[in-house]
């Protein structure tokens, strides 16, 4: 048995930037909604998805944004888009999947919770997202990634072969080199290839001694890179707190047999369907 974990948020974004827009009856853009139900449509058509949860951002901000006031908010998302959120979780609820919209934590903090809460239970859990801060979730073969779009899969080998870091230094890694999606800056200087040579040897931002002459590794730059580290280990610190996903997030869904997927809520999509304008799908739905 497999537990499938999707990112509604990445899916949304991914739909309304790929798919072709499309108004419905009532004049507003529905087209990454529409985009979105039939994906997940088809992903329930595969005989190995029989658990699956969602998670979407209700809102962008999370407590993060109040650790750090460069963190990622709302500003700037478009419109047409903010506005189809409540839309793809009304969908993604009426296809019958758990649906987690969080508003405290993030979609990101949800899937890397039920992963964790889950994953001695199943043969796998897949999450759904190639989001490189998920990569921290991976663990084995137990915990994989899925990029749906390209279909590949990252398993541990496969972190480390693509960040040159296995997956629990992906916080120290993303605190180091900084991750401008999530508007964190990084230290200075700080590169992919020497962040991860030196956390290769030092595992975390914490062992990382201030005296580059106590690096027993060879790293271009290390004078300065050992100097901004010691001017801005706070801040570091900081960053890896806001990139480390919780995994204490309550989640009302507590047993995995909750997450099984029992068939659509037939009034609900028949209704969403209408207002969307989407005719084709509900003949075509599988059964559980």
């Amino acid at each position: 048995m497999k537990l499938h974990l999707l990112d509604g948020t990445y899916e949304l974004f991914r739909m309304f930037y790929g798919a072709p827009p499309s108004e419905n009856d009532a004049g507003l853009e529905v087209g990454a909604t529409r985009a979105l139900l039939r994906s997940f449509a088809m992903l329930l058509e595969r005989d190995d998805v029989t658990h699956v949860g969602v998670a979407f951002d209700h809102v962008i901000e999370s407590f993060r944004n109040d650790l750090f006031d460069g963190y990622k908010t709302g500003a700037g998302i478009d419109e047409a888009l903010w506005n189809q959120f409540p839309l793809a979780e009304r969908a993604s609820a009426a296809l019958g999947l758990v649906v987690w919209p969080m508003v405290e934590f993030e979609a990101d903090d949800a899937l890397a919770a039920a992963a964790h809460r889950f994953a001695d239970e199943v043969e796998q859990v897949v999450i759904g997202s190639p989001d490189k801060d998920l990569c921290q979730c991976v663990r084995g073969e137990k915990v994989v990634l899925w990029d749906r779009r390209r279909d590949i899969v990252l398993d541990e080998p496969a972190v480390v072969e693509k960040h040159g870091v296995p997956p629990g230094a992906i916080p120290d890694l993303l605190a180091l080199i900084g991750d401008s999606a999530d508007g964190i800056p990084g230290i200075p200087r700080w590169g992919a290839k020497s962040t991860a040579q030196v956390l290769t040897r030092y595992g975390r931002i914490e062992d990382i001694p201030d005296d580059e002459g106590a690096w027993d590794i060879k790293v271009r730059g290390a004078k300065t890179l050992a100097q901004n580290l010691t001017a801005q280990r706070e801040d570091a610190l900081l960053y890896k707190r806001l990139a480390t996903l919780r995994t204490d997030v309550p989640l009302p869904q507590a047993k995995l047999a909750d997450l099984e997927w029992r068939g659509v809520d037939r009034p609900a999509l028949e209704a969403l369907c209408a207002e969307l304008g989407e005719t084709s799908l509900l003949d075509r739905l599988p059964s559980p």
